[in-house]
């Protein structure tokens, strides 16, 4: 048997358990996935995805490395780091080459068509970062990323 529908309205962002009174967890998950969709959406017409910006970034920021690496700094999977960087080389915005000395790795750096369009994706993304900060003082930003950085090496060994 089903139950029958509840009657309890479901809350909004920023409202009840979705709200201040919410589970930090889900707060961050919340914030995260709202973020997301509007990189997604500031993105779209590039056909390029949050993952694969994050890739042309860590890329550029530290060029060079192979699969294992990149899929660490981007937070992937190396599964997924693979489809990824197989579909930014069909894209022509990536580039292989072989490891000085170990043969079966790879190292990955940014074509010149990848690194103009990093720089367009960088426009948009650095828009919407603006927009998330504008009305924190400079202390209460600083504030944030401080926290932002203990909750992600919180435990890490």
């Amino acid at each position: 048997m089903s139950m029958p529908p509840s009657k309890v309205q479901l809350p909004k962002p920023g409202e009840g358990k979705r709200g201040e009174k919410g589970y930090i967890g889900y707060l961050l998950r919340q914030a995260a996935g709202a973020y997301r969709h509007r990189v997604e959406l500031a993105l779209a017409d590039l056909d390029v995805t949050p993952p694969q910006f994050s890739v042309l970034t860590m890329l550029a920021a530290y060029p060079g490395h192979s699969n294992a690496d990149l899929a660490r700094l981007a937070l992937l999977t190396p599964q997924t780091l693979s489809v990824i960087v197989s579909n930014l080389e069909r894209a022509d915005s990536i580039v292989r080459r072989p490891h000085a000395i170990h043969g079966r790795i790879q190292h990955l750096d940014l074509s010149e068509s990848g690194k103009a369009l990093l720089a367009t994706c960088r426009t948009r993304v650095h828009a919407i970062e603006h927009e998330l900060i504008a009305d924190l003082a400079p202390d209460e930003e600083l504030a944030i990323r401080k926290w932002l950085v203990r909750v992600a090496t919180a435990d890490v060994a």
